[in-house]
Order: C-alpha cells, then sequence, then structure tokens
C-alpha cells in the first residue's frame, strides 16, 4: 500500500491539527535544536523503514508532510522531537559510526533493539528513561501516524480511522 502526503494530512487532522503552516517550518532548517530539519526527516523516515510494514511505500513524503505540518503546528513538539532524533543519531554514530539514515535496514534495525525501544513502555512518562523518551517521541509518533491514515488503518482492518467519519460503519447494512 501507498502512503501518501494526503494520508499524512489526514493523520494530523484526526489530532486537530489544521494544515497549511509548514511553510514557516520549511523557511528555517533548524529553530534551536542542533537538528536540522533534513536529519530530523531523513532518520525519522528511516526509523519508519523499519517499524512500518513492509508492503508500505511512500513513507518518505509521507512522513516529511506530518513532520513538517505538525512541527509548524507545535513548537514544543518539534523541540522535545529534535533532542529525541538528536539522541538517537548520537547512539547511532557512537556504536556504528554512522547517522540512522546512513544505516542499512537491519543496521537500524538491530540499533533500535539494542536501545531498547521495542521493549519500552509506550505508555509511561518519556522523560524516565531513553528507550521511554525515544519510544515516546519517535516509535509511537510514527505509528500514529500510519495507523491514523486512511491507507494505514486499512492496513489493519480499521476502515475509518478516528476523525475519518463516513464508509460502511456509519450506512445501514442487512
Amino acid at each position: 500500500m501507498k502512503l501518501t502526503r494526503r494520508d499524512a494530512l489526514a493523520s494530523l487532522a484526526s489530532v486537530g491539527i489544521v494544515v497549511g503552516g509548514g511553510a514557516a517550518f520549511l523557511a528555517s532548517d533548524t529553530d534551536g535544536t542542533d537538528v536540522s530539519r533534513t536529519q530530523l526527516v531523513e532518520t525519522m523516515a528511516a526509523v519508519a523503514e523499519v517499524i512500518y510494514p513492509t508492503d508500505v511505500s511512500g513513507i518518505h513524503a509521507f512522513v516529511e508532510t506530518y513532520l513538517t505540518e505538525k512541527a509548524a503546528a507545535r513548537p514544543a513538539y518539534r523541540s522535545h522531537l529534535g533532542r529525541a532524533v538528536a539522541e538517537l543519531n548520537e547512539t547511532a554514530v557512537e556504536w556504528y559510526d554512522a547517522p540512522v539514515s546512513a544505516l542499512p535496514v537491519e543496521v537500524r534495525e538491530q540499533l533500535l533493539k539494542e536501545m531498547g525501544l521495542p521493549e519500552a513502555d509506550p505508555s509511561s512518562d518519556p522523560d524516565a528513561t531513553t528507550a521511554r523518551r525515544l519510544r515516546y517521541y519517535i516509535w509511537n509518533d510514527l505509528q500514529y501516524a500510519l495507523y491514523a491514515s486512511p491507507t494505514g488503518g486499512r492496513l489493519v482492518g480499521i476502515e475509518n480511522p478516528q476523525g475519518h467519519p463516513g464508509g460502511l460503519s456509519y450506512t445501514d447494512q442487512p
């Protein structure tokens, strides 16, 4: 299944983010977090390639649209995410001599496992440990973006993701 920019916008709408403010985010490559917009998008897209189902395509454009609009609408989110991405990349460079986006998919997957992201409690305090922080700001956000979109919802049999009215569940069926 191919994710589109439209899927990203629909995912954002499900949490009440009005799209269109991304131009301000695009105008500046950094916002004081030491992580450029390019690094942010490239790292998040690289992680998404690991955690999204293998039959999903169009990941980079989807992630870029989602992050651009969400960061423009929520500066505090951008700041927390920037710090989490910086921390993930620092660890990748320390352990594997390259940032996350430059690592092969298998090595990215191993890095995330070694850092404890798959097992980290996804609903707990994001500032408690590194694994929880990265799980909260990176992994969880990417998962939410995917499964709140119409295409991602269809992957798991959710006809109408939250915030997307219409479809068979709203019609009378015998």
